[in-house]
């Protein structure tokens, strides 16, 4: 039996309620996700507003961890965001956002080849990567 192809999660924020910056991410997500890599993309989450800034009230990205956990054990899950900074800005808030994607069993990446994927166990607490 084959594994199915990876899911990927678009996620971002954005202070503003619409920015052509976002419908052009959103867009570079969706290429790198279908076109480059084949994978199957499970949908779009993006905070808005304050919750954009805050990077422990996020309520699209608690609600794409909800998600994304219950497809975990099936196939790989990926956290698709444009650039780091789509995280957060903060080096330690970012972290910890791929912390809680990690714990659900899931990995983050950019649309610049770039994953914490190898990282995992460190993410979660279980050792060096």
């Amino acid at each position: 039996m084959t594994t199915p192809p990876p899911l990927a999660f678009i996620y971002d924020r954005n202070i503003a309620t619409s920015s052509p910056y976002l419908a052009l991410r959103l867009n570079g997500c969706d290429h790198y996700a279908h076109l480059r890599h084949g994978w199957q993309v499970a949908g779009v989450w993006i905070d808005r507003g304050q919750d954009a800034l805050d990077p422990v009230h996020r309520p699209e990205f608690s609600a794409l961890l909800e998600i994304m956990k219950t497809q975990a054990g099936r196939r790989p899950v990926i956290c698709l965001v444009h650039t780091w900074d789509r995280l957060a800005r903060d080096p330690d808030q970012r972290i910890a956002l791929q912390q809680r994607v990690a714990q659900v069993g899931g990995y983050c990446a950019t649309t610049f080849d770039e994953s914490d994927e190898r990282a995992h166990a460190v993410l979660v607490g279980r050792g060096d990567a």
